[in-house]
């Protein structure tokens, strides 16, 4: 019976939201989630094991957020394996929420059941044209795009973000279009 305290308290630590500090990236001052609502195309990320691997690159990369009636976003990633034959369309569905607070800066995501991970906007286009969306230990980062190619002066201004909030762009794989 030792083992249910155990998973209980492995449980509680899987939900903890971490909190923004001198030490995370900065998220921005606010997101307006019907706008944000739609599909973004992924112009660069670092390297993610659901997106990389022996038998998986993930290339022509969206996602997309849909509004459901609780406030919660839908979410639906979807790509295509370059690695296999006859290149087929990959898709995850997932729900994400806005961390209370955070003026839906920081959301939480869910791809399997209980377990969520962090998914803070860092950087946001004020005519939401592009964002740049990264975790609070900084292993994980996307630009994202309304366009399927992202212009040279929006992805220098993605990249200005990062270095700002101390990402580590040598690991940025851009997407190939």
């Amino acid at each position: 019976m030792k083992t249910l305290p155990l998973l209980a308290l492995l449980a509680l630590a899987a939900c903890a939201v971490p909190q923004p500090d001198a030490s995370t990236p900065r998220p921005v001052a606010g997101v307006d989630l019907p706008r944000y609502a739609g599909t973004w195309h992924e112009a660069a990320r670092f390297p993610q094991r659901f997106q990389d691997s022996a038998s998986l690159r993930c290339e022509e990369t969206t996602a997309t957020y849909t509004p459901r009636p609780d406030g919660k976003l839908e979410v639906l990633n979807a790509c295509v394996n370059a690695l296999a034959e006859g290149r087929p369309r990959r898709e995850a569905r997932g729900v994400a929420y806005a961390v209370e607070g955070s003026n839906n800066a920081r959301l939480r995501v869910s791809f399997f059941g209980p377990f969520y991970g962090d998914y803070w906007v860092i950087g946001l286009d004020p005519d939401y044209r592009w964002a740049v969306v990264g975790t609070p230990d900084r292993d994980s980062l996307w630009f994202l795009s309304r366009e399927p190619r992202m212009p040279p002066a929006d992805f220098a201004a993605a990249q200005a973000v990062a270095r700002r909030e101390g990402f580590d762009l040598s690991r940025l794989q851009v997407a190939a279009r």
